[in-house]
């Protein structure tokens, strides 16, 4: 059977304390999703590609800014390296790196090919697929953990590029009246509808569609009150989003933003307290941060 060559599995080798600006550079780069392990004193990140997007010029770009971020910091240069996946075993490559996390006080996040172990968490099973966002980057972990501090229970929640949906999941698990999740690409709609499924999550509780925050203006318009929006999108896209959110927000909504660097964290605060956000909490976690943030426009 010939072999299809529409994706490329990614692995970059590096000094530890190269994380989180990596996961940056290769979100940057058109990177699908990432997993990582510890080998020694190395750590092994592997990303994957749709086959249009690694080119030799994204190759070369993405070489040089690893090599220099770790130059920057005194580091080892980075080693990558890249191969060709089928289209049946490009998933089954980074299967074989995710394990159970356990992440905030509540959650317990769960490969759906394997068996769960006793636990008294909230068991998220998960296959992301090709949206991936298994809960291994640090925004994910941010948001999931900001998900415990906000009112979710029985609250009108929208997520807001929902990717594997894991986060959607995460607050319906937390007693969400109902969940509308939207994202630009289709596979991720796809994936965030079968994870609903896994979860048994399926219903008049979740809604998704293909599109960004415009996708939930007509529902607006009919008069459907948003308690919560989840933005764990990158900041740029976060600042243009901010217009439309806030018409969609009411006096007391909640919103929590991440998909940012801390150092861009400044920048997206004000754009948002512009437009009537009130910042209430700021959380990171390495080079990432998280923005809690209520929507009171008459302060």
């Amino acid at each position: 059977m010939p072999i299809s060559q529409s994706w490329w599995q990614v692995e970059v080798s590096c000094d530890p304390l190269l994380e989180d600006l990596l996961y940056w550079r290769l979100s940057e780069a058109g990177g699908r999703g990432f997993v990582c392990e510890s080998k020694a004193q190395t750590l092994q990140v592997h990303s994957y590609f749709p086959a249009e997007l690694w080119e030799e010029t994204i190759r070369d770009r993405l070489l040089q800014e690893i090599s220099a971020d770790a130059a920057d910091l005194g580091l080892p240069t980075p080693s990558l390296s890249w191969q060709t996946l089928d289209e049946e075993d490009w998933s089954e490559s980074w299967k074989r790196h995710w394990q159970p996390q356990e992440l905030g006080d509540r959650f317990l996040i769960q490969p759906a090919w394997l068996e769960p172990e006793p636990s008294d968490r909230l068991l998220l099973r998960l296959d992301p697929g090709t949206a991936f966002g298994t809960g291994a980057h640090p925004t994910t972990q941010l948001c999931l953990e900001g998900l415990e501090t906000v009112p979710v229970a029985d609250k009108v929640i929208a997520d807001v590029g929902c990717g594997s949906g894991i986060l959607a999941i995460g607050a319906l698990l937390l007693g969400a009246k109902q969940v509308y999740a939207v994202d630009t690409d289709p596979l991720a709609v796809g994936a965030t509808q079968s994870n609903a499924a896994l979860n048994d999550l399926e219903g008049d509780r979740f809604w998704t569609a293909i599109g960004s925050a415009d996708q939930l203006q007509p529902l607006h318009a009919q008069g459907i009150r948003f308690d919560g929006f989840l933005c764990n999108i990158l900041a740029h896209i976060i600042q243009a989003l901010t217009p439309t959110l806030s018409e969609l927000a009411s006096p007391g909504s909640w919103a929590i933003f991440s998909g940012l660097l801390t150092s861009q964290a400044d920048s997206v605060s004000a754009t948002l307290e512009e437009y009537g956000w009130v910042i209430r909490e700021r959380a990171s976690q390495g080079d990432w941060c998280r923005l809690v943030a209520d929507f009171q426009p008459e302060r």
